[in-house]
């Protein structure tokens, strides 16, 4: 081999040698930390993280008990998740974006909290939400709406709580505001529902026969007994209980699917849908 061509090889092998080194040292080089931000655009909704405060009372607001069900509908970097699992209940979180997800993991992990907490990268729209007993959401009054006949179809007396939106023509059962905390500048409402009952159509009641018009969870209709028709005034369900006034008498009664038990006045009545 001439001089020059030993030399040529010896400089092409110090040059392959060269960037052999750097792609491994690149290959080393640890992935750039995800770190979300107030606005990061979204599949439906920007991400704006809920102030702890407001997590806080939106969980004291359902009365949350280590013995519930807790889902969060676009879980985010997973606070309030977590929160819920500090609790002791189990706590679910759906958010579409799995590097949120994968934060939330951590997050949970740091906080101790992973037994308790699980995270679920998947679309709110086609996920099966159904056995949550308390159901929390941060999302746009359009896709509350959106999501609003799911929701209705959940068990009766599943508490439903949303930082700042509303579910259109479905009124909160109560509204509340971050007053104590000074930390808290936005984002600091929110709504409580309980999902009602089903109890629109005419029961029978002994010689009675109720027939009830249900918007949401506020009823009005009538009752008649013989031929007397008394309209029914301040009638309201919430969760699986429904009271209501009559001709001077004043109902209260559990609902069960088509049956109906509880008190008229002072006496015990049962009523049957049909």
């Amino acid at each position: 081999m001439s001089v020059k061509a030993y030399i040529g090889r010896t400089l092409a092998v110090g040059v392959l040698a060269l960037a052999l080194a750097g792609t491994a040292g690149l290959a080393q080089q640890p992935s750039q930390k995800f770190e979300p931000f107030s606005g990061q655009p979204g599949k439906d909704v920007v991400w704006v993280p809920t102030p702890q405060a407001l997590v806080d009372m939106m969980l004291d607001m359902a009365k949350l008990t280590p013995s519930d069900i807790h889902y969060d509908l676009g879980s985010g970097d997973g606070r309030t998740v977590i929160t819920a699992a500090k609790r002791g209940a189990t706590a679910i979180g759906i958010e579409y974006n799995p590097e949120m997800v994968e934060l939330s993991k951590r997050n949970a992990e740091k906080e101790g909290v992973s037994a308790k907490a699980t995270f679920m990268k998947a679309d709110l729209f086609e996920t099966d939400f159904s056995k949550a007993t308390v159901l929390t959401l941060f999302l746009l009054p359009d896709i509350n709406r959106r999501l609003r006949p799911k929701i209705l179809e959940m068990k009766p007396g599943t508490r439903v709580v949303s930082n700042s939106f509303d579910m259109g023509e479905w009124e909160p059962d109560e509204r509340f505001d971050v007053t104590k905390d000074p930390a808290c500048t936005s984002w600091c409402r929110g709504l409580f529902w309980i999902v009602p009952a089903k109890a629109e159509g005419t029961w029978k009641a002994g010689a009675s026969e109720i027939t009830l018009n249900q918007t949401f969870q506020m009823v009005s209709g009538t009752v008649k007994t013989g031929n007397v028709i008394a309209p029914i005034s301040a009638g309201r369900i919430t969760g699986d209980s429904i009271t209501f006034s009559a001709g001077g008498t004043t109902y209260s009664a559990k609902i069960d699917g088509a049956k109906m038990t509880g008190t008229a006045g002072t006496a015990k009545f049962e009523a049957s849908k049909g």
